[in-house]
């Protein structure tokens, strides 16, 4: 089955209180794994300077089978799609 994975920052470059988008994206994902059969795997790009410097300004980044899906927010119907061909 897919295997998403979504890269996130702890803390965004332009806010000292986290990744909203990234908290929102990962809602919005778990709103549909009962739907669907994926794991979900969250990964911190926080310290890692190669996941920075490839992700830091596009977090959250969502990869379905390691191919880059979405950055910054979730087209739900589109991640469903992707999950369910």
């Amino acid at each position: 089955f897919p295997y998403p994975t979504l890269f996130r920052s702890s803390q965004s470059r332009y806010s000292s209180t986290g990744c909203h988008l990234c908290d929102v994206a990962i809602d919005q994902i778990n709103s549909v794994k009962s739907d669907s059969n994926f794991n979900l795997e969250i990964k911190l790009i926080d310290n890692n300077a190669d996941l920075e410097k490839k992700y830091g300004e596009q977090v959250p980044v969502i990869l379905i089978d390691d191919q880059p899906h979405d950055y910054w927010r979730v087209d739900l119907n589109r991640f469903t799609s992707a999950i369910n061909s």
